[in-house]
């Protein structure tokens, strides 16, 4: 059975985009079809300026949130990533094999650390070196596909040309992962700026649909989403990215096909109101599920204390291994 890995940073609350984009494949196919293991990887929030408690709030919701939706520790293994060490162990094992030079390349280390920079913060060094670890997350499990949003992509990449560097220069060690796409709704866009992702931790979250958001707040936000110039519904992500983004979510949130969709809308309001029921109805469950787990701390943490002792056993032996490898003397 093939091997997959993702994670959430727990940098914001859960979206539409994350439930959408990610979580509910994880649920419905991934979970299912595949040795799966999911992570909140916490780590990669150190990597900007935030509050120490927040992170930890968050990173007990996101997982609350991942059960909420469906996922199910018989079927899976749900941990959070700096309860298993070997993350971090790997990850400098692979900044000594990375270069500077593929690091500042990445499109979301330039786009961050310009927006630190505008704030007159400084950028931190794990600004840079995150995919490297987020590469160890990856590799330390001998993951075979990496279900991903489109922004993600590069990652996934700079982690095959580490694998692959790694087994060239010291002996194979790791396994080669490629990155897979939903095909519908893989990067949902913000209702009141449709060029820009569905963030957690935009400022203003008038365009973003969080998935505790109660149903009235939900309905408005969509209902208040941006549309284009125009007056007629026709599926045109780059001439039409906001009527495109709605048609997308809808077409997500009911099964349909969004070209087919945009066929059936006369008008723009009657786009909006028949979104913003199908997203109601397909977060209801998901939020009633959340606050029944909430009230129940001692389950959620015996799920993520029996996911990383599982997550360890898998990723020890393979850390060693790179540790051997490379031309580290093992303890005694």
């Amino acid at each position: 059975m093939k091997r997959i890995f993702s994670g959430i940073k727990p940098t914001g609350h859960l979206t539409l985009g994350n439930y959408l984009g990610a979580v509910r494949r994880w649920v419905e196919v991934d979970q299912h079809a595949s040795e799966a293991l999911f992570g909140v990887v916490d780590l990669h929030a150190l990597t900007v300026d935030h509050d120490p408690a927040r992170v930890r709030r968050l990173s007990r919701q996101a997982a609350t949130l991942m059960l909420a939706a469906g996922l199910d520790p018989k079927l899976c293994t749900l941990f959070v990533q700096s309860h298993v060490d070997e993350h971090a162990r790997l990850s400098y094992l692979l900044e000594c094999t990375a270069t500077d030079g593929e690091l500042r390349r990445m499109i979301q280390y330039k786009e961050k650390g310009a927006r630190a920079v505008a704030a007159g913060q400084g950028v931190r060094l794990s600004l840079l070196t995150y995919p490297v670890l987020m590469a160890a997350d990856i590799l330390a499990y001998g993951t075979d596909e990496v279900p991903v949003g489109e922004d993600q992509t590069q990652h996934v990449e700079l982690t095959r040309d580490l694998a692959v560097r790694f087994n060239q220069r010291y002996g194979h060690v790791f396994t080669v992962p490629r990155a897979t796409h939903p095909v519908v709704a893989a990067r949902v866009m913000d209702l009141q700026d449709p060029g820009s992702k569905m963030g957690k931790s935009h400022e203003n979250g008038a365009g973003i649909v969080y998935l505790l958001d109660d149903s009235e707040t939900v309905r408005r936000k969509i209902l208040r989403a941006v549309t284009d110039s125009g007056r007629d519904v026709a599926y045109d992500r780059e001439g039409r990215p906001g009527v495109a983004n709605l048609l997308d979510v809808l077409a997500a949130a009911t099964g349909g096909n969004p070209e087919a969709l945009a066929g059936v809308y006369e008008s723009y309001g009657s786009l909006k109101r028949d979104t913003a029921d199908a997203v109601v109805e397909l977060l209801r469950p998901v939020r009633e599920r959340h606050a029944e787990l909430a009230a129940d701390p001692g389950y959620v943490d015996q799920v993520l204390r029996d996911g990383a002792e599982r997550a360890r056993g898998l990723a020890r032996p393979l850390v060693d291994r790179a540790y051997r490898a490379i031309g580290l003397l093992p303890a005694v």
